[in-house]
């Protein structure tokens, strides 16, 4: 960057979040920043010497927001610390959806800066804890409220911070205990290869490869139909458009991430085992496809849609099982507990995700689902 912060410079910056947080970013130009902002290209590379030097700003600017908003947490008590940590967390996400839009998409194309935010998170929530705070600290007090946080904010779903405090304090499952041979002693087998595969499913399969390496504005139609080894025409037999196609794909991934588990899914288990056997074959599952993670989160400025329906699925699914296993007393007192639980878990497979999907497969992967187990089950008072 050539010159120091001005009034120009933030013009820019309000300009291009807002049309990257409308957009996925790669879809936007500099010259549209500059037309939209009033200004000439010129004057844009005084500032920043490209458009990814712009996005690192945000980036970089989106952590420092979010650590000035963590130094405001009080409390004498630790239930007071957790519960005002939570309050940040949630009202952070509607106090500032473009930025956090933004860096939703930022957070994996430069994995280090969500690495980075991690890392805060961590040394924030040591302080609150007054003890170091390992992943299943930061999955359990950090992963489901934001996530559930921030699909409140940008995704309209429902969630009150308060429950997600006494979650986090209390746990989800207070009673319940589980079995490590009856969660991990499991077989797992790969999914199906085919030998005939349709025209259909070989432009899937193509898709999916291409749009997970590339990005969904980076492929165009006839790279997909040449990865197929099919004709174009091949590709508008099955498909209206580009967008219609990768709308498919984001419906697929859910299909088969939902499939995987059920059908690993271990008989007769209680509700928190059932939890940790599917947090640990979800991570198993992203270890398999590789491609599936990026295509949901792209998805987002895509087909929002598309993505919101991936989460509904999961969401009914949590509520077909009913509330038995959670806190009943909470949730008569709360008519937004068990919609704030079931979004907390999302969240915490979500951020457990992202580990796998970004590191590899962690091979500490069954003692950090053994961590959230006993978490969900005391909270981080109980296990004080």
């Amino acid at each position: 960057m050539a010159e120091r912060d001005t009034g120009t410079q933030k013009k820019i910056l309000d300009t291009a979040i807002a049309l990257f947080s409308a957009r996925w970013y790669s879809s936007v130009s500099v010259a549209e920043i500059c037309r939209a902002a009033g200004l000439s290209n010129g004057v844009f590379y005084r500032y920043f010497d490209n458009k990814e030097a712009l996005v690192l700003h945000i980036l970089e600017d989106v952590i420092t927001r979010i650590g000035e908003a963590l130094e405001g947490i009080q409390g004498t008590t630790l239930y007071e610390r957790l519960t005002s940590m939570s309050d940040i967390i949630v009202r952070f996400s509607f106090d500032h959806p473009d930025q956090v839009t933004v860096f939703r998409e930022g957070q994996y194309r430069y994995f280090e800066y969500e690495r980075r935010l991690t890392d805060m998170y961590r040394r924030v929530l040591s302080k609150v804890l007054g003890r170091p705070a390992g992943i299943p600290e930061y999955l359990t007090a950090v992963g489901g409220p934001r996530f559930a946080a921030v699909r409140a904010a940008l995704q309209g779903s429902t969630v009150s911070s308060t429950a997600l405090a006494d979650i986090v304090a209390y746990g989800a499952f207070p009673g319940l205990n589980w079995n490590s041979e009856r969660v991990f002693n499991i077989t797992i087998t790969p999914p199906t290869i085919s030998f005939g595969e349709t025209s259909r499913e070989r432009l899937m399969k193509a898709g999916k490869r291409l749009f997970g390496e590339r990005g969904f504005h980076a492929v165009n139609i006839h790279e997909i139909t040449d990865a197929a080894d099919l004709a174009v025409g091949s590709f508008y037999k099955y498909f209206e458009s580009k967008e219609n196609f990768f709308r498919e794909q984001i419906t697929s991934v859910g299909h088969e991430v939902r499939k995987f588990i059920a059908a690993h899914m271990t008989p007769g288990l209680n509700r928190l085992e059932e939890e940790m056997q599917g947090i640990f074959l979800f991570g198993v599952y992203l270890s398999l496809d590789p491609w599936c993670y990026n295509i949901v989160r792209e998805g987002e400025f895509v087909s929002l849609p598309t993505v919101k329906e991936y989460y509904e699925a999961f969401r009914r699914g949590y509520l077909k099982r009913g509330t038995t296993g959670f806190d009943a007393e909470a949730i008569a007192a709360d008519p937004r507990y068990m919609d704030s639980a079931v979004e907390y878990l999302l969240g915490i497979s979500h951020y457990y995700g992202m580990e796998v999907a970004f590191d590899g497969s962690p091979h500490n992967a069954r003692d950090i689902v053994e961590g959230i187990g006993d978490y969900l089950i005391h909270g981080l008072i109980g296990r004080r």
